[in-house]
């Protein structure tokens, strides 16, 4: 039988190669892992006793050897292998310690906003990202990521809130896809992530921009008159003033009567469907308030008292006081009754920009009908209208059939809630003496109002249905001005660049990629070989 020696040449050779393939190894485990010790280090350590064995054999290791020809070859060869090895492993070590990332995005889509990148990097104390969602997309885990290379303050956490449960209570979490911050033993509520919606990185560098100055908005819930209570009982109003303060609001009741005036830090006052008559000093107040740049919120239902109307009607706001009804059947799969009309249309404003096709419900809803003409320096936008379908009842009797009389009735699309706000002299002047006053009034701020023709959206048990208490927020937030205090970071969107064809251009470029082409490639190969024949 022959025997097989590993120290013959050809059987070097292979222990060379197999040991430059363990070298190359070692080096990519450590990089990756970040450890080099046992198995990484193990690996490089038995590929230089195969490469070192593979050289020489370990009987030939002589001067008389290295004065071969063949012998410096090699040893040049494999010095160069080494060295473009180390060099490989050193440039992927460097991109794993230090990364730098290109973006080559003509809207530079991976970017972050030169504003978050500013404030990522004045971070003072630790911060973290709560994302209580075991199973986030793609994009949400690159872009907290891209946080975290600004800053090492920054750090980040998914989390399962049904295994997690001490860390969901904690948070107050209610609904599966919340993102929280945590910053200096504060917490702030930013987004709920919905189906499928990605991380906002406006959202989320506002909210930590709100966080980090500990700039609370602060709003109050009128009582004394009958309003909703904000208790965790039917009909309260426990879950909104939750939401609130989950959200970084602060949230408290005030009667003006006991307390003799709006205090200073309010930025909102919320009145939900009082059932007596506010005194006229409270109105007047309330007027002040407005003029003095305030936020105000009314919800009224159909029974609630009607003190407020003249306020409104100078806002060029008018209650109707019939009761919308549904007919259509589209509540019914929810075991909605008609007079619970299932919304899906929304206007053209901040608060509603992000609802799509989505669904709010409104219990025992009145319409809201603007009446603007007679002032031009208000603006006054619908929030959520029903479609055609719907109408406003004025007849309302469980006994009798609901059926549309146009004479009586009020035919749809008909609003729910309306958004108002004073415009500012830029935008409503037209006359050079009021351009000369500009100056001196830009700086003053500005009133808004919101109304909706109903309290029972916001109130324990609807505010969680789906849109509704994003809805109630985000009316908050535009209120409170939050805008004026954040960080404008717009959307980037990847630009379209995707070439449209005709069917016939369709059908051109099937038959060119998969017969003329190919046929081609064939007849030209038949061609070339008939002639080397």
């Amino acid at each position: 039988m022959k025997r097989i020696s590993l120290f013959a040449p050809r059987y070097r050779k292979l222990l060379l190669f197999f040991g430059l393939g363990l070298f190359v190894a070692g080096l990519v485990a450590g990089t990756l892992a970040g450890v080099w010790w046992p198995l990484p280090g193990l690996l490089l350590l038995t590929s230089i006793a195969l490469v070192a064995w593979g050289i020489t054999g370990f009987e030939a290791l002589s001067w008389h050897w290295f004065q071969q020809r063949s012998a410096r070859a090699g040893t040049d060869a494999l010095v160069a292998t080494l060295a473009f090895i180390a060099i490989l492993g050193l440039i992927n070590f460097l991109a794993v310690r230090y990364p730098w990332r290109l973006d080559l995005t003509e809207t530079k889509v991976f970017t972050l906003a030169p504003q978050t990148q500013q404030l990522l990097e004045s971070l003072e104390q630790p911060l973290k990202v709560w994302v209580f969602e075991p199973d986030p997309l793609p994009g949400d885990r690159e872009l907290l990521a891209s946080y975290r290379r600004y800053s090492n303050q920054f750090d980040y956490e998914f989390v399962d809130p049904q295994i997690e449960i001490g860390l969901a209570e904690r948070f107050a979490v209610q609904f599966r896809g919340e993102v929280h911050l945590e910053y200096d033993g504060r917490q702030q509520l930013v987004q709920t992530l919905r189906n499928e919606q990605s991380l906002s990185e406006s959202q989320l560098t506002n909210g930590i921009e709100r966080l980090r100055r500990d700039r609370q908005l602060q709003v109050y819930f009128l009582q004394g008159h009958g309003e909703l209570p904000l208790d965790l009982v039917e009909g309260g109003l426990f879950a909104a003033v939750s939401g609130l303060e989950a959200s970084g609001f602060g949230a408290a009741p005030l009667n003006l009567p006991e307390v003799g005036e709006i205090p200073e830090d309010a930025n909102v006052i919320v009145i939900a469907s009082p059932d007596r008559a506010l005194f006229p000093a409270e109105i007047n107040a309330l007027e002040d308030f407005l003029e003095t740049g305030g936020g105000l919120m009314v919800l009224l239902d159909p029974d609630s008292d009607r003190s407020l109307y003249p306020l409104l009607n100078d806002w060029g706001i008018e209650i109707d006081e019939r009761l919308i009804v549904d007919m259509s059947g589209r509540g019914r799969f929810l075991n909605l009754s008609p007079a619970t009309p299932l919304i899906t249309d929304y206007g053209s404003h901040p608060i509603v920009a992000d609802f799509g096709e989505g669904v709010s419900v409104f219990p025992l809803a009145q319409p809201v009908v603007i009446e603007t003409d007679e002032a031009d320096d208000l603006l006054a936008v619908p929030l959520a209208m029903t479609p055609p379908e719907m109408w406003a009842e004025r007849d309302v009797d469980e006994e009798a059939s609901l059926e549309f009389d146009p004479e009586r009735d009020l035919a749809g699309p008909l609003n729910l809630g309306i958004a108002v706000e004073r415009l500012s002299p830029d935008d409503t002047a037209d006359t050079a003496e009021t351009l000369d006053t500009d100056d001196e009034v830009a700086d003053e701020p500005l009133p808004r109002l919101v109304v909706f023709g109903n309290a029972g959206f916001a109130t324990n048990g609807w505010f969680e249905q789906q849109l509704n208490g994003d809805l109630f927020l985000n009316s908050m937030r535009w209120l409170a001005k939050e805008e004026d205090a954040i960080l404008a970071i717009r959307p980037r969107e990847l630009a379209n660049r995707r070439i449209e064809l005709t069917t016939q251009q369709s059908i051109l470029l099937s038959w060119l990629a998969l017969v003329v082409i190919p046929a081609g490639g064939f007849v030209g190969a038949g061609v070339l070989w008939w002639l080397r024949r």
